[in-house]
């Protein structure tokens, strides 16, 4: 509607003020987006991760304006691990602009847009950074989320999850992502472009709608605010329930009043919680001493309940082990429970089909046996097929003693238990050789078992050495003033508080020791609690200003463990977020703190 340098009539003018009301907002099609994505040799910034590739796609009312594309010198080696997941090599960037000309150009390219990525903290933050690097100021752009938006909108009806692949998928992307800087950042386009068209039927319009579409709550979500009115201002564990008394969902919290008083208002912005609170009868809050022991409730109550709308945690003891057998001609084996029989145990694995990436990563390095049954010291029996291909030692039919199998054994039990160097230096050698001859979809095979190894080792590992500690007492001061204390044996909580104020600490730890539950040790890695159980300790025990106690036992890590392997594939993994097929996301994933 033009404009007239005539003075409105008093009519018109409240027309005009009731219409900035109802249009307040910037319009989706008078903007200008730039989408843009990375390419980089690892999963942090911080950490010394460098760009390789950007590309970026300017767009407005839905036509493409104009694209920027650059290699970027990294001036470090690529890693063979990060070059088979991008096909980015150390000769594509070898005479490439370094990124103190790449980030200008893009910045230049960029401005006045409205900047768009999946999965956006990380991209937008590798170009803050090297911005703060350069002492360039960055530029006031708004910034996008589409992946953060899919999640408000995409249903599993639409697609199995909110990654790239799965949304250029979903909306018929011309571009199918591949890893390049360009082509993600062309689909990213589609994928936009199909979000902003289904929400335009909704009534989204404007930009400022956009970012805040899922925050409508339906009417019948409000009316039960009520529910919340009884908790208290404290740490805990809440539980919703329906009209027959069953739990639908369990949470936690350190502020439950606070926390449950948002599934009734517009902070609550997941579609399958407006449909459990519409259930939800009544509301139950069980008050905490810290927050630790309220995570650590909130596990063992959904293994209990296995409420509906809980998606994690529900089944615990749906995990596999790897087990290396104690016998004449030992080998591994595929278990779904660890028993007391001196055998050597990896995992817990969440999926069979993980294991079983850990144990052809295993069986590509060590020639041991794969057959199942056990085997006589003096075996009589025929060579297999791995035999005469050369992956197997082969004792069935004589072809080795005892002491050159029992010599790859130690080796074996060596890398599950202390070093995995020799799994890494195989199949890293492996997938080089697949690379020069440009096998990379057999290279990233590799890459996947070599990644599932690392980590499971380092799972194994982290976890063992804190379960094989009878009891660990360890303190921390809160933000309160006011110590809490916790007290872990073998791994499991046993008892949770906070000293009160005035009250005297050394009396306080004994009385709350003497109270602690009674746990038995057992063995494997995870003997007396869940493997999530024992991670949630294991952060809060290597969170900043944790004091330990007391010690009972060794609570120690291999130097030359698995988990000084862990920041390469760690960050790889996160790059891949976006590309990873949803069947494949029950990867092992240890929480891993960097070597200071």
């Amino acid at each position: 509607m033009s404009t007239t340098a005539h003075r409105p009539t008093r009519e018109t003018s409240h027309w005009e003020a009731q219409r900035s009301f109802d249009e307040l907002g910037r319009p989706l099609r008078d903007l200008t987006f730039c989408v843009v994505d990375l390419e980089t040799t690892g999963g942090s910034a911080a950490a010394g991760s460098m760009i390789t590739e950007i590309g970026a796609v300017k767009v407005r009312g839905g036509e493409v304006i104009g694209e920027f594309q650059t290699l970027v010198n990294p001036h470090a080696e690529i890693p063979a691990f990060i070059a088979v997941l991008t096909g980015i090599s150390n000769s594509m960037v070898h005479d490439a602009p370094p990124i103190e000309s790449a980030l200008p150009a893009f910045l230049e390219f960029a401005a006045g847009c409205v900047l768009v990525a999946h999965n956006a903290p990380f991209d937008v933050g590798f170009l803050q950074h090297f911005a703060r690097q350069q002492g360039r100021p960055w530029p006031k752009l708004e910034v996008l989320d589409t992946a953060k938006l899919a999640r408000r909108v995409i249903t599993r009806d639409d697609a199995p999850n909110c990654k790239l692949s799965s949304l250029a998928t979903l909306f018929g992307s011309s571009t199918t992502p591949n890893h390049r800087a360009l082509s993600d950042a062309r689909a990213t386009v589609e994928v936009l472009h199909g979000l902003m068209e289904r929400l335009g039927g909704l009534g989204v319009h404007t930009l400022e709608e956009l970012q805040t579409f899922s925050s409508r709550v339906s009417t019948a979500q409000r009316r039960k605010r009520h529910l919340a009115e009884g908790l208290p201002h404290a740490p805990g564990v809440y539980l919703f329930r329906d009209d027959r008394s069953r739990v639908l969902y369990v949470g936690t919290s350190r502020d439950l009043r606070t926390r449950v008083r948002t599934y009734f208002t517009a902070s609550e912005t997941r579609t399958r919680m407006g449909e459990m609170v519409g259930l939800a009868t009544t509301v139950t809050g069980i008050e905490c001493a810290t927050p630790l022991e309220a995570e650590v409730r909130e596990l063992r109550l959904i293994a209990e309940h296995k409420p509906k709308y809980n998606r994690r945690s529900r089944f615990p003891e749906k995990v596999h082990f790897l087990k290396l057998t104690r016998e004449a001609w030992p080998r591994l084996s595929l278990v779904r429970t660890v028993l007391d029989d001196d055998a050597d145990y990896l995992g817990p694995f969440s999926s069979k089909k993980t294991a079983e990436k850990c144990l052809a990563a295993l069986h590509e390095t060590f020639p041991v046996r794969q057959c199942s049954g056990r085997m006589p010291r003096v075996p009589t029996g025929t060579a297999c097929v791995l035999a005469e291909m050369g992956r197997c030692l082969s004792p069935c039919d004589g072809s080795t003693d005892e002491t050159t199998y029992a010599a790859v054994v130690r080796q074996l039990r060596d890398t599950l238990l202390r070093s995995p160097q020799d799994v890494v230096e195989t199949i890293n050698a492996r997938m080089s050789a697949l690379a020069e001859h440009e096998r990379f979809e057999e290279a990233g095979v590799h890459r996947d078992r070599l990644a599932t190894f690392v980590r499971a080792a380092a799972r194994t590992q982290r976890l063992s050495a804190l379960t094989r500690c009878p009891e660990i007492i360890a303190a921390r001061r809160e933000d309160s003033g006011r110590w809490s204390v916790h007290v872990v044996r073998h791994g499991r909580l046993a008892a949770a508080g906070v000293i009160p104020s005035g009250a005297d600490a050394h009396r306080y730890v004994r009385e709350l020791t003497a109270s602690a539950e009674t746990v038995s040790g057992a063995p494997g890695p995870v003997p007396a609690a869940t493997a999530e159980e024992s991670e949630k300790i294991l952060r809060w025990l290597e969170s900043p200003g944790v004091r330990l106690v007391d010690v009972e036992g060794e609570w120690v890590c291999p130097l030359g463990g698995a988990a000084r392997h862990l920041a390469l594939y760690d960050a790889a993994h996160q790059s891949r977020l976006s590309l990873v097929p949803f069947d494949e996301q029950g990867l092992v994933r240890p929480v891993h703190r960097p070597t200071r």
